[in-house]
């Protein structure tokens, strides 16, 4: 469906290949919220120019504006492409999920880098689609993680890849935030405000009534056709550093333990379990067992903690044949448990230097690599061949809540479970708007 949304746009026909030039102008798609919080990093470098500014809310456009009055606005970004197409040198997207790939897609299709907030993608399909345009067309990409740059991260990837908790058998991971929505859909509609246009903000997703403090701004994630739930917010955060330090590719297996699927929202509560293939950092096979909700952050198997100490409510456990190492959610560095009792680590033999305890700082490195990628200086650390394995591993565990307490098996070669009836949600349907 993504393929047949891109074919029919005009715009695509003349692309505007990418030089590296001495300095990078940049287009910025959705910038309220997380989108101005990115607008800021990326604008930080010295050698960007914000060109181009987009959203479909026109309190957000003027704030922006008013932070760079040199650049051109839009609410609509195929025409943004269209008239700036050959004046810009890279796209930042900070839209809701679902028109993440549809707006990167026709970035990469006129041979635009692209940095594209999480979850990469709203659907597997998507994140296929992305990962394989930007190899074909050897792109710049990074997925708007910014903890993948941070020190803890990287010392406790580090850590775990030198066998300090011999291999990995199980990690458990939770997050106690509630991005799902238990109740009924909503009736009748309200009047769309003046500063926003709903037919942009709905894209490529089906057409629906607006309802005012029920999708925008900020609650979007707990819906289906929206968002990626619990999840796909917090989730592809925690998810991160254990996927990486333990060379994890897709799963073979996923079950979600929640509530009957309602038709609307996610899950307000997950329990839900991975089975992967082994790797060298790993024992033959790893589960890994994930929880949000109301009560995540509860003490059980593999996460007690010396002395009843409380669990930091969001964070991930690594549990091997040797110890355990505790690594809290964020800017908290990472702990070894052996035999119920903390181990002192000497960090240095890791050579990571001193982190910056600094959160803006830090989020910075993130923003600033993917700049100095485009102008041929350095390399990204999330680049959509890691970006988009990583989202389709999350978004497998999405799917699995339509069909609680069921065992998934996914087929990674195919890309299909084995379970016929799962298979409609890999993909979703693109509305012409």
């Amino acid at each position: 469906m993504l393929q047949l949304y891109l074919q029919s746009l005009s715009c695509l026909q003349e692309p505007g290949a990418f030089a590296r030039e001495k300095r990078l102008r940049t287009a910025h798609i959705g910038v309220g919220n997380m989108g101005a919080a990115d607008l800021k990093a990326i604008s930080s470098h010295s050698l960007v120019d914000v060109v181009a500014l987009c959203d479909v809310d026109a309190n957000n456009l003027a704030a922006a504006h008013k932070a760079h009055p040199k650049a051109s606005t839009y609410t609509d970004y195929r025409v943004l492409f269209e008239e700036m197409g050959k004046k810009i040198d890279a796209v930042i997207v900070s839209t809701p999920d679902h028109t993440h790939a549809p707006a990167s897609m026709m970035a990469m299709q006129m041979d635009k880098p692209v940095y594209c907030q999480k979850p990469l993608t709203h659907h597997v399909s998507e994140a296929r689609a992305m990962k394989k345009l930007a190899a074909d067309k050897k792109l710049v990409t990074q997925m708007g993680i910014q903890v993948h740059s941070f020190y803890d991260y990287k010392l406790a990837t580090k850590m775990i890849q030198s066998g300090i908790v011999g291999k990995v058998h199980t990690v458990r991971a939770w997050s106690p935030k509630n991005w799902g929505y238990d109740g009924p859909l909503p009736q009748g509609k309200d009047p769309v405000p003046e500063d926003l246009n709903w037919n942009l903000w709905l894209g490529t997703s089906a057409e629906r009534p607006y309802k005012e403090g029920v999708y925008h701004p900020g609650n979007w994630r707990k819906l289906l056709d929206y968002g990626c739930g619990t999840l796909g917010d917090m989730g592809v955060h925690i998810f991160d550093t254990p996927y990486n330090a333990l060379a994890l590719d897709v799963p073979k297996t996923i079950t979600n333990n929640c509530r009957k699927p309602n038709g609307f929202g996610y899950p307000e509560k997950n329990m839900v379990t991975y089975e992967f293939p082994g790797t060298k950092y790993t024992t033959d096979t790893l589960k890994w067992v994930w929880y949000d909700g109301a009560g995540a952050d509860q003490q059980r198997e593999d996460l007690m903690l010396p002395g009843g100490e409380a669990l930091h409510n969001q964070g991930a456990m690594f549990v091997g044949e040797k110890g355990r190492l505790y690594l809290p959610h964020f800017q908290i560095l990472p702990r070894l448990i052996v035999d119920g009792e903390y181990q002192d680590v000497d960090v240095s033999r890791y050579n990571m230097g001193e982190p910056l305890r600094d959160y803006e700082s830090e989020g910075k490195k993130h923003y600033h690599q993917f700049v100095d990628a485009c102008l041929g200086k350095a390399d990204t650390s999330a680049p959509f061949s890691y970006a988009a394995k990583l989202t389709e591993t999350i978004l497998l565990g999405v799917i699995a809540g339509r069909f609680p307490n069921q065992t998934l098996h996914w087929d990674a070669s195919s890309a299909k479970f084995a379970e016929e009836k799962a298979n409609k949600y890999l993909e979703g349907e693109y509305r012409s708007f």
